[in-house]
């Protein structure tokens, strides 16, 4: 017989399939890294139950001081990565900027501000100031005389405040460069070079990117200390995202494939599209096809002014507009839920842009649809694509596209522009009160509720749109009259 209290030599080099389950799990819990208690108790608050691969590939790194270039797609949970590690580098007591993240757009600045200051709730006080252009000098400038730990911003902006004299960056310790590989398609390498100059020599610099340009092996080579390279395979889960191939007549034929980005839409019919062009000229005339078939469809791309371009993705957002038309560089940055469809009406070049592409859909526990559209004389750009995925291509004929219903394809809500926003004071707990109030709406007839600091943006069911843009405009926000008008999807 033998004795329980003696293991075995077998039981001591095998351990049971428990344990062994605990270990492997143990790997992508964040109570295995050095965080503290109050970091790890905010993060379970917030719903990070495990680890993401880039997470787990780049937290440990980057929490001991190492410099990283990370490769991982949009939505692959890279934000915290980089947020955690300059969290845990940071004196709260200390008014002074301990961190730069320098961005591609004012968009995804603001993305990023928004979950450093969820992931610093941890922490008291943690003041985290944007800096892109669109907004005036001087309220920025006034943000910063009040004191910021955190910096985000684009580098044209961060650029203007060291020039002036408003950002110091002498006691900054992490600097973070987030989709760097956008930042050098727009023409930022000089201006990141600008800035990493101006930073202290001794620092952590934190490189994260979707795809692995050339300059990205100069910067890390000027400006990073034997930096560790860490790459997450940029491919989506097969049963979350179908993907379609259809042909259609070689690029001469560019009215035939503007129709049949209608023909996709008419067949599958999905409540909100992102359909990417390979330039703005053919995000214009996409727009202008599909507006006079009688789609809700709005264009996204360099050339708009910052008040356009908040408009337009207020609208697509809050679900006023079915149809985004966008070129790569200006959705960077872009994170929308429930995206049900994006459309490739341009083949992209580079296959690792492909799967950044379709990946906006299919995210979370949703499923979505990718269909590409391509000619014969693009087919060596769909072989990139395969050999990176690793799968062959599902073509579908054109022809074989009917509509699903007669209906047009409207989008469910409609967006109100209110005169007034933070400058007035105005919160979106306001405009809910005065919907669901006097107004008489349900909470479930009320949309998204977006206060900038000069207007506010409400969208409510379509249903209602007329009474209530009446009802506001009748009735009172915040204990005041407001003119209220519908934004036009121009």
């Amino acid at each position: 017989m033998t004795d329980p209290n003696v293991s075995s030599d077998s039981s001591r080099a095998t351990p049971p399939a428990p344990q062994a389950a605990r270990a492997a799990a143990a790997k992508d819990d964040f109570a295995s890294l050095s965080l503290n208690p109050a970091t790890l108790a905010n993060l379970q608050r917030l719903g990070y139950d495990r680890m993401t691969p880039i997470q787990a590939a780049a937290l440990p790194p980057a929490l001991l001081g190492k410099d990283l270039i990370a490769q991982a797609k949009t939505g692959s949970g890279k934000t915290a990565a980089f947020a955690l590690a300059l969290l845990a580098n940071l004196n709260a007591r200390r008014f002074a900027v301990q961190a730069l993240v320098l961005c591609p757009t004012r968009e995804l600045a603001d993305q990023v501000a928004t979950e450093i200051r969820r992931l610093a709730r941890a922490e008291e006080n943690v003041k985290v100031v944007v800096l892109c252009g669109g907004v005036p000098l001087r309220n920025q400038s006034a943000s910063l005389e009040n004191g910021a730990h955190i910096v985000v911003g684009t580098p044209g902006r961060i650029m203007d405040h060291l020039g002036r004299g408003n950002l110091s960056l002498e006691a900054m310790n992490t600097l973070v460069l987030d989709e760097a590989d956008r930042m050098l398609d727009m023409g930022f390498y000089d201006d990141i070079c600008v800035v990493a100059k101006q930073c202290p020599k001794e620092r952590q610099t934190l490189l994260f990117s979707a795809t692995y340009p050339e300059g990205i092996a100069k910067i890390g080579q000027q400006f990073m200390k034997s930096p560790q390279t860490i790459t997450v395979q940029a491919q989506h889960e097969k049963t979350k995202i179908h993907q379609r191939w259809i042909q259609v007549p070689d690029s001469e034929h560019d009215e035939a494939r503007l129709n049949a980005v209608g023909q996709v839409l008419r067949h599958f019919r999905p409540a909100s599209t992102l359909a990417f062009c390979n330039t703005k000229a053919q995000c214009r005339s996409l727009v202008a096809l599909l507006k006079s078939q009688g789609f809700s469809a709005l264009a996204l791309y360099g050339e708009l002014e910052q008040r356009e371009r908040d408009q337009v993705l207020v609208q697509f957002a809050n679900r006023s507009c079915s149809v985004l038309v966008a070129t790569d560089v200006a959705a960077r940055g872009l994170d929308i839920a429930q995206l049900a469809m994006v459309v490739n009406v341009d083949v992209t070049p580079d296959a690792e842009v492909h799967i950044h592409r379709i990946g906006r859909t299919g995210r979370a526990d949703e499923e979505g649809w990718a269909i590409s559209l391509a000619s014969m004389d693009e087919m060596g750009s769909v072989g990139k694509i395969e050999q990176l995925q690793k799968a062959e291509s599902q073509w579908q004929k054109l022809g074989e596209l009917t509509p699903a219903s007669l209906e047009p394809l409207l989008p469910p809500m409609v967006t109100l522009q209110i005169v007034g926003g933070r400058k007035e004071k105005i919160r979106a707990g306001d405009v809910l009160g005065a919907l669901t109030g006097e107004a008489g709406f349900t909470r479930e007839q009320v949309g998204k509720i977006n206060v900038n600091e000069f207007s506010t943006y409400v969208a409510v069911d379509r249903a209602i749109a007329s009474a209530a843009q009446q009802k506001l405009s009748a009735g009172k926000v915040k204990g005041k009259s407001v003119k209220v008008r519908f934004l036009d999807e121009t």
